[in-house]
């Protein structure tokens, strides 16, 4: 309009109704004149007053004499300098020239001399996904869900499989660390529930399963694993170590599926689950919905895969040890209790993630839970797999070696029982306390009334009082019943000459 200066935005504003309006219109929606619209088609100014771009400063250089004597020199030498430090160094150096007020400059100035001066950076180039053609494995963290068994903390990982192409998915709950035997465990599971084979698996190099291993131990990974690969037939690639980008199809999922995973725990309303299977179980289910929503894709993918191997792949590491006189043995900074009827035998293990198998030459005899190495700050050198039913025979016979047994306090099956041997030592002494745990642990295994004899202590300690052996024996030991007095009369050897003679004397009238 006559008299008053165009902004920028009404100039944006008419070049953006022009392209559906007339000139004349487009200008009066703009609040421009039909001359000035004129003006901007035919020349159109470099901003909007069309004023030119100044060649000089209208303040003074903050940086003047810093930039090229400080600043530069220091991004010359070290490239990797963050904006932040170089900020800090200066405020050092040169304390009554640097203040906060030129934090930005300096940064804005550093990001415009790296796209000017800077090194070449990392290319990410795109790649085209053929259906069938790559399977990608990667474990991720999952402490930050804040899942908890039973109430207490479930420190884990997820393997987590996924195919680049459909974007299904796989992952399974691994309560040790990234090994071998969770990748393989874990494979086997992605490929079954996949319903095929695809050509090449990608991973990371497998960096943490050979971290802190001896030169041979990391070469029989190395084995084991071309070998679980040459299996199933695929063809296996890593990508570069610590260049996480070249694993993306995965390494984006990893985030997330874990943001599914929280969102179903909110729905769900809490992060608690009475087992690991009911966890175990909730991860496959949303993982599961997930896969059905990409069905299409999937069933397009499933159809080039190539047909799982008929047999099953060896998804475990074995050891051999020999139990010793304390009815167990020690694998891995972990000592397990077994039987000792089983003392001086050499058991051959398989070792899975969550679990082991014990076998007594080729028979398999039973499964232990998998015990895991204590953490530094623990203070420990050791974990403790117990089971008092293995060794409840040899304790009967000597109680009071439980006061100072070393794995005392993994004994208990219950925290009951820990409660119990807590009071009792607190105020009687030290042999009776232990006759006293003794006889409820001979009770538990006799009767197999673990968690009812775990209740009635509980509620004996919340009462203020302490175990009762002998009330609690005679309630969890049902009573034996007296026998009933049965007299029997043996009838006269007469008897059966009389019906002789009869049946006689019967066969001559005939």
């Amino acid at each position: 309009m006559p008299g008053r200066h165009i902004n920028e935005q009404q100039v944006r504003l008419f070049m953006t109704l022009r392209i559906a309006h007339t000139q004349q219109t487009a200008a009066a929606k703009a609040g421009i004149s039909v001359a000035t619209a004129r003006r901007i088609e035919t020349r159109p100014p470099a901003n909007s007053q069309g004023a030119k771009k100044r060649s000089y400063r209208t303040r003074e250089d903050p940086l003047a004499g810093i930039w090229d004597e400080e600043i530069v020199p220091l991004l010359q030498a070290s490239p990797r300098l963050r904006s932040v430090t170089i900020y800090e160094e200066l405020c050092r150096r040169l304390p009554d020239r640097v203040d906060h007020g030129v934090r930005r400059t300096i940064e804005r100035r550093i990001r415009e001399w790296r796209a000017l001066h800077g090194a070449e950076r990392s290319v990410i180039f795109p790649q085209v996904q053929i259906p069938g053609r790559m399977g990608l494995s990667d474990f991720t963290d999952a402490n930050a869900l804040g899942v908890t068994i039973a109430g207490l903390a479930f420190p884990h990982r997820l393997y987590h499989f996924a195919m680049a192409y459909s974007g299904f998915e796989h992952a399974e709950v691994v309560l040790g660390g990234e090994s071998y035997v969770a990748l393989a465990s874990g494979l086997s599971a992605a490929l079954t529930a996949l319903g095929g084979v695809p050509l090449e698996h990608r991973s990371d190099s497998l960096s943490a399963a050979f971290r802190n291993l001896a030169v041979p131990d990391a070469e029989d990974i190395t084995r084991r694993y071309a070998a679980l690969v040459e299996h199933y037939g695929m063809v296996a690639t890593r990508n570069n170590r610590g260049v996480a980008h070249e694993n993306g199809a995965v390494e984006s999922r990893n985030g997330h599926v874990k943001v599914r995973l929280e969102q179903a725990l909110e729905l769900r309303g809490h992060p608690d689950f009475d087992t690991v299977d009911q966890y175990r179980a909730f991860v496959a289910g949303v993982v599961g919905a997930h896969n059905r929503r990409h069905h299409k894709m999937i069933e397009v993918e499933r159809a080039l895969l190539k047909p799982l191997p008929p047999t099953s792949p060896v998804v475990w590491e074995e050891a051999t040890v020999r139990v010793t006189t304390s009815s167990g043995f020690s694998l891995r900074q972990t000592f397990y209790t077994v039987p000792s009827k089983l003392i001086g035998y050499s058991l051959r293990l398989r070792i899975h993630d969550d679990h082991i198998e014990v076998y007594l030459g080729g028979s398999y005899l039973f499964d232990l839970r998998r015990g895991r190495r204590p953490a530094k700050s623990s203070g420990r050198s050791s974990t403790h797999v117990v089971s008092y039913h293995h060794i409840i025979g040899s304790l009967r016979a000597k109680p009071g070696a439980l006061a100072n047994l070393v794995y005392r306090d993994a004994l208990w099956p219950m925290p009951a029982f820990r409660k119990a041997w807590d009071a009792l030592s607190a105020e009687r002494p030290v042999r009776e306390a232990s006759r006293i745990m003794v006889g409820l642990l001979a009770i538990a295994h006799d009767q197999g009334v673990e968690g009812e004899l775990a209740l009635a202590l509980d509620t004996v300690l919340a009462n203020g009082d302490l175990p009762d052996l002998a009330q609690l024996r005679t309630r969890f030991t049902p009573s034996v019943a007296s026998a009933p007095v049965v007299l029997v009369e043996m009838p006269s050897l007469s008897i059966y000459d009389r019906l002789l003679s009869s049946a006689a004397q019967e066969g001559i009238a005939a």
